[in-house]
């Protein structure tokens, strides 16, 4: 799945908004994102600069609940479910 961020979502609300659709799951039974990372730190990432400039060419994985997460430039974001037998990706 590929989520594209709203205008003013910060990346760890998306991250979990999308993990939650991937897994039809309500994001009130995920685990908590801090538990894989920080989501203040996450957020920092991407955010703009301090002159309201974007950032450009960043990317993160992660795996998240039980998927594997691909953060990229703070535009949009990939979420792909975990094979919970084999530890990877489905394709």
């Amino acid at each position: 799945m590929e989520y594209v961020l709203g205008v003013d979502e910060s990346m760890s609300t998306a991250v979990v908004r999308a993990v939650s659709a991937v897994e039809n799951r309500d994001p009130l039974y995920l685990p908590p994102l801090a538990d894989v990372l920080d989501p203040d730190a996450l957020d920092a990432v991407f955010a703009a600069r301090s002159d309201g400039s974007p950032r450009r060419g960043g990317r993160l994985r992660f795996v998240y609940s039980r998927c594997r997460v691909t953060t990229d430039n703070d535009e949009y974001l990939r979420v792909r479910p975990l094979d919970p037998r084999i530890g990877h990706e489905r394709r």
